[in-house]
Parts: C-alpha cells; sequence; structure tokens
C-alpha cells in the first residue's frame, strides 16, 4: 500500500519514512503543502498523513481541497499541541483521525492500521487463495500458519494482486504501488520480484500467472482458468 507524508520536519519526516517502510508502505513525502496539494491531483495513495502547519499551505487548507475534490482517500492529521478547537475543525472538515505529538510509534502503526481496516468493512478480515492467507488488520501473509518473509516491494506486489485476487493486475499499477517520487520505475524490476514471489509461493496451492502484454493474476491452482467474462483474455495466461 502507498503513503503520502506531508511534514515540513526533515529529521521527523526521515524517521517517519523509514519506520513506514519497514512495515511495508511505500512511502512519498512532501515538505509543503502546496506541492503536496499538486500531487495529490495527480496520483493515488491508500493513507494521507498531513502535519497542520505547512509551509506555503495549511494542512486543513489541504485537507479541505482534497474533500472539495470529493476524493474519500483517508487522511490523519498531525500536529503539536492541538487544540480542541483544532481537532474538532479538521474533523469538520474531513478528516478520518487526529494525532497529537509526541506519540509512541505503536499507537501511530494501530492508527493507520485501523483506518486501512475501514476499507475492507466489507470484506473478510482474512482473503484467502488457497492455502495462502492474507490478514487486513495485520498485513500478514501465512502459509500452513507460517508468515511469509516478504521484502518491502515484494509484499506490496503479493498485496495488491491478493486484494484483487482473479482479477489482472497490470503491470503499471503494480509499479505504481511499489515505487516513490524519489525511485527510478523499471517495468524488469516487476518481473523480478514476480520471479522471487513465485519461489515464495512454491509450496502453496495459490500461483501468479502472467498475461502476456496485459499484467498479473493470482488464482488458487484447482480454481478454473477462465471466466466467462474474461476468456478470450485469459486464454493468454501461463506461468513464466
Amino acid at each position: 500500500m502507498k503513503l503520502l507524508l506531508v511534514e515540513e520536519n526533515v529529521e521527523l519526516g526521515r524517521w517517519l519514512c523509514g519506520l513506514l517502510r519497514e512495515e511495508n508502505f511505500t512511502v512519498d513525502w512532501m515538505a509543503d503543502g502546496e506541492a503536496a496539494d499538486s500531487l495529490l491531483k495527480t496520483q493515488r495513495y491508500d493513507l494521507v498523513i498531513i502535519e497542520m502547519h505547512l509551509p506555503r499551505m495549511s494542512g486543513k487548507t489541504v485537507l479541505t481541497r482534497l474533500r472539495r475534490r470529493q476524493d474519500n482517500i483517508p487522511v490523519m492529521m498531525m500536529t503539536v499541541h492541538g487544540s480542541i478547537e483544532d481537532k474538532v475543525d479538521c474533523f469538520e472538515a474531513g478528516a478520518d483521525d487526529y494525532l497529537v505529538r509526541p506519540f509512541d510509534t505503536r499507537e501511530l502503526l494501530a492508527r493507520i492500521k485501523a483506518l486501512i481496516r475501514r476499507q475492507f468493512a466489507d470484506r473478510s478480515a482474512r482473503l484467502t487463495c488457497g492455502d495462502l492467507h492474507y490478514r487486513s488488520d495485520t498485513r500478514e501473509f501465512r502459509h500452513n500458519d507460517t508468515r511469509l518473509g516478504l521484502r518491502r516491494r515484494e509484499h506490496a506486489i503479493l498485496e495488491a494482486l491478493m486484494l484483487h485476487q482473479g482479477r489482472t493486475v497490470s503491470k503499471h499499477t503494480l509499479m505504481e504501488n511499489i515505487f516513490g517520487l524519489d525511485d527510478e520505475p523499471s517495468r524488469d524490476a516487476i518481473d523480478i520480484y514476480i520471479h522471487r514471489l513465485r519461489k515464495h509461493l512454491a509450496p502453496s496451492s495459490a500461483q501468479i500467472l502472467t498475461l502476456r502484454g496485459i499484467g498479473y493474476i493470482l488464482r488458487a491452482r484447482d480454481a478454473p482458468l477462465y471466466e466467462p467474462t474474461a476468456e478470450p483474455t485469459l486464454q493468454a495466461a501461463h506461468e513464466r
């Protein structure tokens, strides 16, 4: 999953980016509100964390403009020693959560995961593909009750495939999920990560199929290969 952090403090921004990446999030970081507002018009994120007091445009204004564009992405506002008035104003402007610094990292991560869980309100807390299981509350993959030890970008790709299980996910979409603004996107890298994931999934009944020129699909090995609504596409399916 991909997060946007909007934070002016360089030291804090770097620390938060490192913390979130250790939790297998892809993170982009903006240091001022105006740049964040422009970015949010063109880029899609799963969650945005916005500092209240920012140069060039306040965090509250970024939030207000986001909601004015009918964008319902979850937003956590963050500030130092926030007042009740600030908190109420942010919630009325459309914030989903509000966190006052200093905070414990466990609280921050718990709140982020809680916001993400809300996006899965219409789904089971555990998604299954064959004997591969994904828990939306912990964002963990397990096979035979053993946690899969995935690297950050491997995790991001498998997460995207699991959340769209049975449907084709394009290479472009996967690139958007794993590469941030400071990365050099590489289509060839996706093939490498898919190859590594297939090794992780070798003992599992879940498999990743390649649809040449279209993308990838995660399915159980014993699941029907053809779908009535997508048969012409799925006929191109094969494993590398």
